[in-house]
């Protein structure tokens, strides 16, 4: 939408589009690569790890993170 990339919501009547989750680079790619499956906080540190330049805590506390937004914007359970 606009050159941005987003998740919009399921409505009770189709896309909610007051529920609008931009995703920055990190984040799409994040989403491309577990979208669809089950992951915990220990699969987005792998790829973080393996894809950036980024030390294990780091990736742990940017993935805890990342899957805390995620949660509280009801994306993950």
């Amino acid at each position: 939408m606009a050159g941005e990339h987003i998740i919009v919501m399921p409505g009770t009547y189709g896309a909610d589009m007051t529920r609008v989750i931009s995703l920055n680079a990190t984040s799409l790619y994040l989403w491309q690569e577990l979208q669809g499956r089950e992951f915990e906080v220990a699969d987005v540190v792998a790829l973080l790890v393996e894809h950036y330049d980024v030390d294990a805590a780091t990736a742990e506390r940017d993935a805890a993170a990342w899957m805390e937004q995620l949660r509280s914007c009801g994306v993950v359970e």
